[in-house]
């Protein structure tokens, strides 16, 4: 398929984090853009002002008329999509080009210098932190993010054609569409097992995208994984590694120790040694292409953030309220190990909502864990996100094996009220529902408060 021959782009599932970045890149290329989201959202919104005509029901009289001709239109969705969804039938039965965002991506990077950030954490923060130190040396970049990078308010960024950023999605084996010059593995957790099934399943498929390195491409592995690659660390035996960290006013100040050469006394304002390790697997990406290791390091120091990943709503002296995205046990450790790190013997009260009943299932034992952990724990219901509910499988249930006194079943109604009963110190908000929308009312409403 040649995308110089496509004229109309319709997006099934438009207001995705990814499909709203690939939206965007073909209304900046002057296509014709139209797509269906279930709901309407912020990003919805800004998709819309930028003229795309999205509507919010599954009816095949609601498509734009310039898309009922076959010849010059592609069809794109996102497997998060039912197959049974009307108008992907209408699509496919009618013949059109019909292909996942993976597809997409994949045709769009392959003539480009790609650089791919994979693993089961890590890929928003990782990949925006690297599209951030291109763009600061200059580099012709563009840039497909899974958050709204705090540094270009979008999760598109185009700086160029040259280059490509893009996160390698395992999900539905999603990656496999890819075949990037520089790869970057940041985690393999356990996740996603009802696509894999097993997590030695998940791990074969992290091995399968390794194959889909250019021969003269380069892959950049987190110490301990157990792949073959070029690794990183801290205050470890890797090939790029961080030592002597000092924290300053919540910043981290370090030395980055390369196969070459040490960079003493790099800053860097993201908090958690996770963020830590996703700054240095961006920078090792980067200078593989830009040979200037100093000013790539001096622009660690620049980075601002991606929303949903420890951002901070308020904080203030007597009062810090941070939103996450954390939905995985392991995501939930490093938010802890952060805010202890950063705001230590304060109250933590942790807001969650469980994402999907399928992970709530699977990782029952490592969200009771790791959300007991916190000295207070208000839980949300399961968001089902694509997924039907599974008998037994509930917050109730989520509940009952967190072994911490001060916890409670919760309505998103009452959130308001359940936080000023708590008096946190720090308040944590995570979850990769629809939580992330009630963000802005909490932060109002406490910013009022106090």
């Amino acid at each position: 398929m040649n995308l110089k021959d496509i004229h109309n782009v319709y997006f099934i599932g438009i207001g995705g984090i990814g499909m709203s970045a690939l939206a965007r890149y073909f209304r900046f290329l002057n296509k014709n853009v139209a797509g269906y989201d279930k709901t309407q959202t912020p990003l919805t919104n800004e998709l819309i002002e930028l003229g795309i005509s999205i509507h919010f029901e599954d009816d095949i009289s609601l498509i734009t008329e310039s898309f009922k001709t076959t010849y010059n239109s592609l069809i794109v969705y996102t497997p998060a999509v039912p197959e049974e969804h009307s108008e992907l039938q209408y699509f496919k039965e009618n013949n059109y080009e019909v292909k996942k965002r993976s597809e997409v991506l994949g045709i769009i990077t392959e003539d480009t210098f790609c650089f791919a950030v994979a693993g089961t954490h890590g890929k928003t923060t990782t990949s925006s932190i690297l599209a951030h130190l291109l763009k600061e040396t200059n580099t012709p970049l563009t840039a497909f993010l899974g958050g709204i990078s705090e540094d270009f308010n979008s999760n598109f960024v185009l700086e160029g054609t040259e280059f490509s950023v893009v996160e390698a999605d395992e999900y539905d084996r999603s990656f496999l569409q890819l075949s990037p010059n520089v790869a970057c593995v940041t985690s393999m957790d356990a996740d996603h097992l009802d696509i894999y099934g097993t997590d030695k399943a998940l791990q074969e498929s992290f091995k399968d995208f390794i194959n889909k390195i250019k021969p003269s491409g380069k892959l950049l592995v987190r110490n301990g994984l157990p792949l073959d690659g070029t690794t990183y660390g801290i205050e470890d035996d890797s090939d790029y590694v961080i030592n002597n960290i000092k924290i300053e006013q919540g910043t981290y100040i370090f030395d980055l120790k390369t196969p070459e050469e040490t960079i003493s006394n790099v800053r860097f304002n993201k908090p958690g040694k996770h963020n830590l390790l996703n700054g240095l697997a961006a920078f090792a990406m980067a200078v593989q292409v830009v040979s200037q290791p100093y000013r790539l390091a001096e622009a660690l120091s620049t980075f601002k953030g991606v929303k949903r990943r420890f951002s901070y709503q308020i904080k203030e002296k007597d009062f810090v309220f941070i939103d996450d995205y954390a939905h995985h046990p392991t995501e939930i450790n490093a938010v802890y190990q952060a805010v202890t790190e950063m705001h230590p013997d304060k109250k933590v009260v942790a807001i969650f909502q469980p994402h999907l009943f399928s992970r709530t299932k699977d990782f029952i034992d490592g969200f009771a864990t790791s959300l007991a952990k916190f000295d207070t724990v208000l839980l949300l219901d399961i968001y089902p996100a694509r997924e039907e509910p599974i008998k037994g499988v509930n917050s109730s249930w989520l509940l009952e094996q967190i072994d911490n006194p001060n916890k409670k079943l919760i309505k998103k109604s009452e959130l308001i009220n359940e936080i000023n009963k708590c008096r946190p110190e720090v308040l944590i908000t995570m979850g990769a529902g629809d939580i992330g929308l009630e963000v802005n009312n909490i932060k109002n409403e406490l910013a009022y408060a106090n």
